[in-house]
Parts: structure tokens; sequence; C-alpha cells
């Protein structure tokens, strides 16, 4: 099988490592996160931590030791403090929408203490929109002090990459009008923002213990799965256990993880995933 090969990043031949993951979720909300500015409803003042959800992102440790970030939300910076995260050796970006991409700056710090470039992968709209965004980052004339994140742009194309010795294969999605990419790694896959998995992305499915899947609330969303619509998708694809993400502030933690089907749960922030 063919993959992307560069700097860390190495050939293999797929299936060869088996790689165990640990996943940390850094945030599980919507856009607007939970709770909303100048909201009192009864989650956005809820007591519960599993009801404060900061914009969606996951944190990926790999066997090798290697860290993957997926997004840099705007809520990066007090995601990293958080966790204590101090290594991201590269990230993965799901699509441009604000709440994916607004805390690209933050990066400048992990290369700050690395002392290398951060390696960026997205499709090619993604890199495209990246550079118009942060124009600042990747003009060569721009001052190249402490203040301008040093990174690298890679794009992903159809077929899977090497990050360390763990595999990552791109999953396209249905987000709206446009495509946008999922990831899975090993035996988990991480489907956040989507409210269609083409058929043809779902053979990429297969054999999963864990999925982390887009529902956003139970009311229709033009963009998003709705709590029925996820229920219906994760049946298809058959992990052994399926989270839910990108969560609004309808949905309550207790009440909602007391009445979905075995299996099925809400994720929330800081919930830590080994998966073997």
């Amino acid at each position: 099988m063919r993959v992307r090969r560069c700097g860390l990043f190495v050939s293999v031949p797929s299936g060869r490592y088996a790689s165990a993951v640990k996943v940390r979720f850094l945030g599980t909300g919507t856009s607007h996160g939970v709770p909303m500015i100048g909201c009192d409803c009864a989650v956005c003042r809820s007591a519960d931590a599993r009801d404060t959800r900061l914009r969606p992102s996951i944190y990926v440790t790999c066997d090798d030791g290697t860290r993957v970030l997926v997004d840099t939300t705007p809520d990066f910076r007090a995601q990293a403090l958080t966790h204590n995260i101090r290594q991201v050796d590269a990230v993965l970006y799901t699509h441009t929408h604000a709440d994916h991409i607004l805390g690209l700056d933050e990066l400048r710090r992990f290369n700050h203490m690395s002392g290398r470039p951060v390696p960026l992968f997205g499709d090619a709209f993604t890199l495209k929109e990246l550079r118009r965004v942060f124009a600042y980052a990747f003009d060569e004339d721009a001052p190249k002090g402490g203040g301008v994140p040093q990174l690298q742009l890679w794009t992903l194309g159809g077929g899977p990459l090497m990050i360390g010795r763990q595999e990552i294969v791109p999953i396209p999605l249905r987000h709206g009008y446009r495509m946008i990419l999922g990831f899975r790694f090993g035996r988990f896959a991480y489907l956040t923002d989507c409210n269609e998995v083409p058929a043809t992305s779902m053979p990429l499915l297969e054999g999963l213990d864990v999925l982390v899947l887009d529902a956003l609330r139970h009311r229709p969303h033009p963009t998003h799965f709705t709590v029925a619509e996820a229920l219906e998708t994760a049946a298809a694809i058959g992990a052994k256990q399926t989270y839910f993400t990108h969560i609004c502030h309808d949905l309550p933690h207790e009440m909602t993880c007391a009445v979905l089907p075995a299996g099925v749960t809400l994720a929330y922030d800081g919930l830590e995933l080994e998966i073997p």
C-alpha cells in the first residue's frame, strides 16, 4: 500500500503495525461551545462537568510515542494547558470551519519546544484555506521571530499515510454542501462534523472497536447528524462502542446517555480511551 513519506513519516506495508492508540477528547462541543454566551438553559447552567463542552478536537498518542492532534480549535491553548500537552508531532485537519482551525497560531509554542516545524495535513481545499486565513504564517517575507508559527503543509490524497509507525486512513464525509475528512487510527475512527457517510467510505470503517460520530441534537440540521441519524449510521458501521461528539446544549449528558442504546454514549471533554 502506498503511503506518504516525509520527515518522521515513513512508508511501511499496510497492516504491519497493529498499533494501540490512546485518545484524549479535548473538546466535544459545537462551534458555540457549551455553555453558550448569554444562555441560561439547564445544560448551559449545569453543575455536571460533562455538560461543559469546548470546541471539538482529539489528541492521539500512538504506541511509539508520536502525538497527533486533530484540528486546532479556538480553545486549543486552554485545552493544551488543561491536559498538559507538550508535544505535537503533526496536525490532521478535518476541514476549515472556524471552530476547527482558529487555534493554529498556538502551534508556535510547540515550534519553540521541539525546535522544528509542525506538519499539517489536510485535503487540497483545506490547505488552500489555511494559507488564506493565516497568510502571515506562510509569507516568506514575514519576520521569523517568536510570533510566526513554523509549519509544513502536506496534501492528503485518496490513500493512507504513516505518522511514525501509525497508519492513518482519511475517511471522506459529507458536511452539508462540501466533502471533508474523518480519520481512522487502527480500530478507532473519528468522524466529526458530518451529516452523511458516503457508501464508498463505509468499507474503510469495517472492524472498528471504537467509533466517534457527530450527533448535534434531536432537531434536524442541514450539516450535522441528529441523534436518530447518528444512531442509524452507527448501527450500519457496527463498531463495538460508539461515542457521540459535536454536541450542542440541547443534550444534557446524564439524561441523554440514560436513553441511548447499549454500546452508544456521549463523549465528554477530558475523556480518555485506550484502543488496543
